[in-house]
């Protein structure tokens, strides 16, 4: 039960949607989850809690909805299946890539591929062919661990489960975490057809643990340095002579070299997805950790989560579309189209059918233009339209390190609550030009909103984003950019609640007033 309430007033130092009276709990005890979204039940929260934890916002932030879709999109999967909820909830119509389209100006449509990647768009009333996209893209997938295909092994009288690592993580901090399973699974029906099914064991199932101080009397001053792939190995559960005791009152089968997975670890997941164990003909799954997302910070100023990076990025933009055109006169003006492009596996290169290396998006934009322009579409027409369009690459951004601020470049040390950053590299690891930056900018000096730079320091490696990819696919103009955050890769990340509440009304504002900005200014005359 939470404490009593007491009025506590904040000063002016705190981000602008905290800085009024607001109703905390006495002894800055905080709840560790967020008021739930009008548009989903949480059976798990209880009232009293989301009633408090509401308190703690403005009536404009989108940070509660924001936790809750981390809260449910534990893996890419799921994010994607959040985000078809939520557009479908708003009006946009499903299609799919199998069949042919009828679109319609004022239309909201979208798709999914792999049910990893999601593209969402918006057809402006006053649009003809030729005309631009306004697109935004982010990805759905994070790093994490992922089950290899035979994962069952046992070592020193325990079950393990052994994984592959995905991605650049911070694979230490997955240590000594409360950790689950999540994922896609392909299920046997009754009618024997096969079955896309989404799976999530909430509760804790699964701990890497460390090895005692003791034992490694020089882990502090040599380093932590595990070997990924025998002291990165979760375990299950301890073995016992045949079947443990729970398998044994379900009638679990022993584990045996021929199990790809373990019997229990199959008869948990089957006990979620609501079927028998032997129906289930394929897996996809991720470790996640179980920790909610939820506010941080004296004064609920950061929001701690795992898959910010991204997700913060994703639910963003997925808001900032669907707001931008919810009423019927929001689309009334535009002679453009919106859209969003969610995509996966961004953080091993983008190299799949499902990722921003894939022809997805500009193929949904050539089909979009065809089926808009029906007699007046030339072999020119998606040409020009690719031309007078303008993409935002949005990933996460690195944001000062108060312990390591050498890390950053002197003159460009992005700070929380300080609004987007964009990221500029000469050698083209992002895709911001001096044009891009300029518009990207102009739009949020028009709405007055913050903006930040960010580029590496010259003796330092720099990342890179699907923005490249991207612009380089058809040669569209594109700017990178992203909300600052920090303990980026770890299973535990931070940003500041203020600045998803800025993205949003940035990415917002890109939609309705790019295409005034970006007739003020010629270049190729």
């Amino acid at each position: 039960m939470m404490a009593a309430i007491a009025r506590v007033p904040l000063t002016h130092s705190l981000p602008t949607f905290l800085n009024h009276t607001l109703l905390l709990p006495r002894r800055l005890s905080f709840p560790t989850h967020l008021h739930r979204s009008p548009f989903r039940s949480f059976s798990a929260v209880s009232s009293s809690s989301s009633q408090s934890d509401s308190r703690l916002l403005g009536n404009d932030s989108i940070v509660g909805d924001l936790l809750d879709y981390l809260n449910e999109s534990w893996t890419q999967f799921h994010a994607t299946a959040e985000a078809k909820r939520q557009l479908l909830a708003a009006g946009f119509h499903l299609l799919s890539e199998n069949e042919e389209w009828n679109l319609k100006p004022g239309g909201r449509y979208f798709f999914t591929r792999n049910m990893s990647c999601l593209v969402a768009f918006a057809v402006g009333d006053k649009y003809v062919p030729g005309n631009g996209f306004h697109a935004i893209a982010a990805h759905t997938d994070s790093p994490c661990l992922k089950l290899k295909p035979k994962s069952a092994s046992s070592k020193s009288g325990y079950l393990m489960v052994n994984v592959q690592t995905y991605g650049g993580g911070l694979w230490h901090t997955w240590f000594d975490r409360d950790l689950s399973v999540a994922g896609r699974a392909i299920v046997r029906a009754t009618d024997g057809n096969f079955v896309h099914r989404l799976v999530k064991v909430k509760r804790p199932l699964l701990r890497v643990p460390t090895l005692a101080i003791h034992l490694d009397r020089t882990v502090n001053s040599d380093g932590f340095k595990p070997n990924l792939e025998t002291q990165l190995v979760p375990l299950l559960a301890t073995k016992q002579d045949g079947a443990s005791a729970e398998s044994k009152d379900k009638n679990v089968p022993p584990s045996s070299s021929k199990d790809a997975h373990h019997p229990l670890l199959m008869q948990i997941l089957s006990d979620d997805l609501e079927c028998k164990p032997e129906d289930i003909v394929s897996l996809e799954l991720n470790i996640c950790d179980t920790q909610p997302s939820c506010l941080g910070g004296a004064n609920n100023e950061f929001i701690f989560s795992g898959r910010l990076d991204n997700l913060a990025s994703s639910f963003c933009a997925l808001r900032a579309l669907i707001d931008s055109c919810s009423s019927s006169e929001s689309l009334s003006t535009e002679h453009g189209i919106r859209m969003i492009a969610l995509f996966d596996n961004e953080e091993v290169g983008s190299d799949s059918c499902q990722g921003a290396g894939a022809p997805t998006m500009f193929q949904a934009m050539r089909r979009i233009v065809s089926s808009l322009g029906n007699a007046q579409v030339t072999e020119c027409t998606f040409d020009r339209a690719i031309r007078k369009s303008f993409l935002v690459s949005a990933d996460m951004a690195h944001g000062v390190h108060p312990n390591f601020a050498d890390k950053h470049e002197e003159n460009h040390r992005p700070q929380l609550h300080k609004g987007l950053v964009i990221k500029h590299n000469a050698n083209q690891r992002y895709a911001t030009s001096g044009i891009t930056s300029f518009l990207f900018k102009e739009v949020a000096k028009l709405h007055d909103l913050p903006i930040q730079d960010f580029v590496v320091r010259n003796d330092m490696g720099c990342g890179s984003t699907i923005g490249p990819i991207l612009a380089s696919g058809v040669g569209i103009r594109t700017v990178d950019c992203g909300i600052a955050q920090l303990s980026m890769h770890s299973v535990r990340e931070i940003c500041g609640t203020e600045d998803i509440d800025i993205a949003y009304r940035h990415f917002k504002a890109f939609y309705s007033s790019f295409s005034s900005v970006d007739r003020k200014l010629t270049v190729d005359d």
